[in-house]
């Protein structure tokens, strides 16, 4: 019988030296890369549910943290609730977060991912000197080529963050001018008074005046004669005022007391007296021609003509006038004329 040879010493150590080796590198590099994935990974999942939370709340119009000692309203909580109160706000307040939310979880996720890359290569003993070189001189290369695309994107969460303007309102961007239909991060669709739809690059936008924000101004001027009572005028003004708020479809939009200027301006021609009403966002056009059609009939009723109105009046008088006396002229003619046929033939002799 054969006997088996035992291993030598020597083998015996260069396998456990070769186990512990493996081991050692098992337990080093890739379970420091995995640490390394699953930590960004957790960091990822973390900033978006935080982020996502954040905007969720300030699209509701929901306060983030709650401030305020108890029994009183803090001064966050009760922008809250106007906000809910106008349906408007609250869209152009959930479009706004809700967007800027979804740049801040792309953002955090490439910004994590990128660390991640760096820390494992790093972990493979790769020099990574000469890949940041190379990202160094295509971010800059490609900042060159994308100037405009960059801007566009840069203006466009500024935009967004310090709410300029919002889907529904009425802006005047220079290029265009009507009712903003989408805000997004590089262009913004704005419908014209006329159909038209104008996409307009946010890094074209220089200035931005927003007509329905906060609140707004129905303003109507009326030019009269010099020779009218002016206090009269002005208490008319006051009463067309009064009826619109008192109209149940349009109290609603119109807030506080009219101001009436005695004399906004003097002419050659007219003297201008100016009514102006506070109203709600984008009410302003319905409110004024409201308080238009009010004004003509309560001007109409007191016998108030505008300026340039009493000569039109006069000459309208002599027309119907004219017009009038000309059918009593003709009606009168013509009775004379059948009077003068009846008399003739009551004298004639009758032929036989």
């Amino acid at each position: 019988m054969t006997a088996t040879p035992s291993p030598t010493p020597d083998l015996v150590d260069a396998g456990l030296e070769r186990g512990r080796a493996g081991l050692d590198w098992l337990l080093g590099t890739p379970l420091q890369i995995v640490i390394i994935v699953v930590a960004g990974l957790v960091a990822v999942a973390v900033l978006r549910a935080l982020i996502h939370r954040v905007t969720d709340h300030l699209a509701d119009g929901r306060p983030v943290w709650r401030r305020g000692v108890l029994g009183q309203i803090s001064e966050h909580e009760r922008a809250a609730v106007l906000l809910r109160a106008n349906p408007l706000a609250a869209a152009r307040r959930a479009q706004r977060s809700r967007t800027v939310g979804s740049v801040l979880r792309s953002a955090s996720s490439l910004v994590v991912g990128t660390i991640v890359v760096v820390l494992v290569l790093d972990a493979l003993g790769i020099n990574i000197a000469p890949f940041i070189a190379s990202a160094g001189i295509v971010g800059v290369a490609l900042g060159f080529g994308a100037q405009s695309l960059v801007k566009d994107f840069l203006t466009g969460l500024f935009m967004l963050v310090e709410d300029q303007y919002g889907v529904g309102d009425v802006v005047d961007v220079g290029p265009a001018t009507g009712t903003v239909e989408a805000v997004g991060l590089r262009v913004t669709r704005i419908r014209g008074d006329d159909g038209t739809l104008w996409y307009v690059p946010n890094g074209a936008v220089l200035r931005v005046g927003n007509k329905t924000q906060g609140w707004s101004a129905a303003t109507v001027e009326v030019d009269v004669d010099y020779f009218v009572d002016l206090d009269e005028v002005q208490a008319l003004l006051e009463e067309a005022a009064r009826r619109v708020a008192a109209d149940p479809g349009l109290g609603d939009a119109v807030e506080g007391a009219a101001d009436v200027a005695a004399i906004e301006r003097l002419s050659a021609e007219a003297v201008t007296v100016r009514l102006r009403v506070r109203t709600r966002p984008a009410q302003q056009w319905a409110v004024a021609r409201r308080l238009r059609l009010e004004v003509r009939r309560l001007l109409e009723e007191a016998g108030i003509p505008l300026a340039g109105q009493r000569d039109a009046l006069a000459a309208h008088r002599e027309r119907t006038l004219g017009a009038a006396l000309g059918d009593t002229a003709g009606d009168t003619a013509g009775d004379g004329a059948a009077s003068s046929s009846a008399d003739r033939a009551a004298s004639s002799p009758p032929q036989g």
